[in-house]
């Protein structure tokens, strides 16, 4: 079936930032430039908005309620089980469903749950591609006629993404690395049916195919991660290279500046305060600049601003030194947010999907993981040198300088750039464009 309009239903689930973050890239894919999500698009039926709506606040509230002292990791250790990522090693079989993977094919089959969904976009059947596993496993059920594409999130996976029975699923997987296609195999689905295509990103700070944009903001950056030139001397002719000469500007251009990301249940927002207080000298004193991500929570917005105030940087509030990202809804967020990112040199957060985003030359500095795959993806941050963990936040006037004199920083953020994908988005298209077949090579013109 040959895609001649090379459009797309991009489909997503309002729960949390990743499934949408992977979405927004995709958006000139979709139809309208909008995407679909299956949780709230006008005209769900009640009974399935009200299924979503347990799932999600039963996560949210296990998120949070992880802080509570003592009674808090014991909780959520007992919760993320159901999502838990075995071991890679030893290879072996991992195809037998889990009980969360079994609950959910039930849930959809008695409850017809989705089949409102998939009846609507069968009346003109474009390839689905899906940013999280359960639509796509409600179009299959409820035999849609087109394509289907699941985009994995993560560095690595539970068995909850592949399907029931995946020798026999038609749902293709879009895979964000080799990580996560070897784990797909274990789980049983066909190597031709499993495509690393990177996770996608921004077209606005990347650029396009030639990265045209992502060279020139991580050449601008390096001089701001490396102020002694410890890093930049040692190496200055091999990113010449890279990064091409004029990319690669004599002085710095902009502040230094640290963004931190709260989560999507809005986790972890004491330790964006911490790390305020620690540098509130250093951000008076213009040697630093501070971004807090609240996101679309504005009980993190009037939270960050009521302590921001507390600390005596009013001043420094309203002359942006220190900013909160704030927005009403999730689009204006993934906008905004891309656009601080290109001010941004260090981003400082738990290992979400965020992770990904060191492909743009970003180190990451990462904060205490919540679930089972972002434990994966802390682990692939450290493996490719791109990320590290926290120091004790209290002291982060002195251990972040610390980093930022050896170099460190400037090292880490060409690592990203240089082990991490960032043809995400270039990549999915090739592979809507084409329609897939069983028997259409495009493999070997992928990028990763």
């Amino acid at each position: 079936m040959k895609n001649t309009n090379n459009k797309a239903y991009v489909i997503a689930v309002d729960m949390g930032y990743g499934h949408q973050r992977a979405a927004f890239p995709l958006r000139e894919l979709s139809v309208n430039k909008t995407v679909l999500n299956a949780n709230t698009y006008a005209g769900i039926p009640k009974s399935d908005k009200d299924i979503w709506q347990q799932s999600r606040e039963m996560y949210e509230f296990f998120s949070r309620f992880k802080n509570v002292p003592l009674i808090g990791e014991l909780a959520w250790d007992l919760f993320d089980r159901f999502q838990k990522i075995e071991p890679f090693y030893p290879k072996r079989d991992l195809s037998k469903p889990s009980i969360q993977l079994s609950s959910t094919y039930s849930l959809i089959k008695k409850k017809k749950w989705g089949k409102h969904l998939i009846d609507k976009l069968s009346k003109k059947p474009l390839p689905i591609i899906s940013t999280f596993f359960i639509p796509a496993f409600m179009a299959e059920i409820f035999n849609y006629p087109g394509d289907i594409y699941c985009l994995c999130t993560d560095t690595d996976i539970s068995r909850a993404w592949a399907p029931l029975n995946p020798k026999e699923s038609k749902i293709k997987y879009l895979a964000p690395n080799h990580r996560v296609e070897q784990r797909l195999q274990m789980y049983g689905v066909k190597p031709d049916n499993i495509f690393v295509t990177g996770f996608p990103l921004p077209d606005e700070l990347v650029g396009g195919e030639k990265e045209t944009k992502l060279r020139k903001h991580l050449g601008e950056r390096l001089f701001n991660l490396d102020p002694t030139k410890t890093y930049l001397k040692r190496y200055r002719d091999s990113l010449r290279e890279h990064l091409g000469t004029k990319n690669f500007p004599p002085h710095k251009r902009h502040p230094l500046t640290l963004t931190f990301a709260v989560g999507g249940a809005g986790a972890q927002r004491e330790l964006g305060i911490e790390i305020v207080k620690s540098l509130k000298d250093d951000i008076r004193h213009n040697k630093i600049q501070m971004i807090l991500i609240a996101g679309v929570h504005e009980q993190v917005y009037d939270y960050f601003k009521k302590e921001i105030i507390a600390l005596g940087l009013s001043k420094e509030l309203r002359q942006r030194k220190v900013h909160i990202l704030f927005s009403k809804t999730k689009a204006d967020y993934f906008n905004q947010f891309t656009r601080d990112l290109r001010r941004t040199d260090i981003i400082w957060t738990k290992p979400s999907e965020l992770s990904f985003y060191t492909a743009l030359g970003f180190p990451i500095i990462i904060a205490d993981p919540i679930g089972s795959q972002e434990l994966f993806n802390q682990r692939w941050l450290k493996t490719i040198g791109s990320g590290t963990n926290m120091e004790d936040p209290r002291y982060t006037n002195q251990w972040l300088f610390d980093w930022l004199k050896s170099g460190w920083f400037a090292e880490a953020a060409v690592q990203g750039f240089l082990e991490a994908s960032t043809k995400g988005v270039t990549n999915i298209h090739k592979i809507i464009s084409h329609c897939i077949e069983e028997t259409c090579d495009i493999k070997s013109n992928l990028q990763y």
